[in-house]
């Protein structure tokens, strides 16, 4: 594993973001048998007070009867980020703003990971890459 970084100049400019294929979309589940049949196929879970939040691919939401409205892109950024550090998310997130597009912010323990609308997937891989070319100097 690659050194941890928390400068947030180190973590814009190490992000190397990469977009992966599948889409995904983010449900609510309440009942308890059908948690238990996403909640084993789930890329990320959180409990909420209104039930079990998941993250599901669009064909697993399907198969499983969930919603599968607004679906999203993930787009991995490859630098690992310190879960102290401070500035990335602010600075993703500003970016995508810039160009108008939304997101989701999931910081796991060694990467931040952002989901777009697919519709805009490759524009926002494109800011983030220009996000990090300016940190870079290039």
């Amino acid at each position: 594993m690659a050194q941890v970084v928390s400068g947030t100049a180190e973590m814009i400019g190490g992000m190397d973001p990469v977009l992966y294929p599948d889409a995904f979309v983010f449900c609510t589940v309440t009942d308890a048998d059908q948690a238990a049949l996403a909640l084993p196929v789930a890329l990320a879970s959180f409990r909420e007070d209104e039930g079990l939040s998941l993250l599901l691919t669009v064909e697993q939401a399907r198969r499983l009867g969930l919603p599968q409205d607004g679906p999203m892109r993930r787009i991995t950024l490859n630098v690992y980020s310190s879960l102290g550090g401070v500035g990335l998310t602010a600075a993703v997130s500003a970016a995508l703003t810039a160009r108008g597009i939304a997101c989701n912010m999931i910081a796991a323990t060694l990467h931040d990971h952002v989901f777009v609308p697919v519709d805009q997937a490759d524009a926002a891989l494109d800011a983030l890459r220009a996000l990090q070319a300016s940190v870079r100097g290039a």
